[in-house]
C-alpha cells in the first residue's frame, strides 16, 4: 500500500508541533522531528528540503487552520449579530488543551522567524473589522476579544494563569457580553 505523499507530510507536521510541545522550540532538530515521526531524516528532508521549509508550513498549516475555524463557526452561527465575536472566543478557548495547535506556532514564530506572523496579523485586522461590524457595541465586542487574547496568552505563556473553573466562568461572562 502507498502512503499518501500529503499524509506523510501532515504526519511529520504534526512530529514537529509535538516535539515543541514536548521538548521546547530549541530542541526542534530534523532528526528529533524524523525520530518523532518514524521516518528517516532523508525521508522528511524529502518533504521538507531544511528546517526552516519545516517550520514555516508547520506555522502556515497552523494558523490556517485556525482562520479556517473561526471562519466557519461564524459562517454556520444562525445569530448574525456577533457571530464573528463568538466564533473567535470559541475557536479560541475551546478545543483540546493538549494539542495548543496556535500556542506552538506562536512560540515557534516568536523564536525563529517573527515574519511568519504576518499572515495571521493581516487575519486579526481582518477578524478586528468583523467584530467591530457585527451588529454588536463595537467598544464591548472588542474588549471581548482583547480579553480571550489575554486568556489565551497567560495559558501560553504560563503567566496569571486561572483555574479551570474560573477560566469556564470567565468564558461564559464572555459570551453573555456578545450573546
Amino acid at each position: 500500500m502507498k502512503v499518501n505523499s500529503n499524509s506523510k507530510r501532515n504526519h511529520i507536521l504534526s512530529a514537529a508541533s509535538a516535539v515543541i510541545r514536548k521538548n521546547g522550540i530549541e530542541k526542534l532538530t530534523l532528526e528529533a522531528v524524523a525520530a518523532e515521526a518514524g521516518v528517516s531524516k532523508g525521508g522528511l528532508l524529502h518533504h521538507f528540503p531544511n528546517k526552516d521549509a519545516l517550520i514555516q508550513s508547520m506555522v502556515t498549516g497552523i494558523t490556517n487552520d485556525f482562520i479556517t475555524d473561526v471562519q466557519t463557526r461564524a459562517a454556520q452561527d444562525t445569530r448574525v449579530q456577533g457571530r464573528w465575536s463568538r466564533a473567535y472566543l470559541k475557536s479560541t478557548v475551546e478545543g483540546d488543551k493538549e494539542d495548543q495547535c496556535m500556542n506552538v506556532a506562536l512560540t515557534t514564530t516568536l523564536f525563529t522567524n517573527k515574519n511568519l506572523l504576518e499572515e495571521l496579523r493581516e487575519q486579526y485586522s481582518v477578524w478586528q473589522r468583523n467584530i467591530e461590524n457585527d451588529g454588536l457595541d463595537p467598544v464591548g465586542a472588542s474588549i471581548v476579544r482583547l480579553a480571550v487574547d489575554g486568556l489565551w496568552l497567560s495559558e501560553v505563556f504560563g503567566i496569571g494563569e486561572i483555574g479551570e473553573e474560573m477560566r469556564g466562568k470567565v468564558i461564559r461572562k464572555l459570551l453573555e457580553m456578545i450573546d
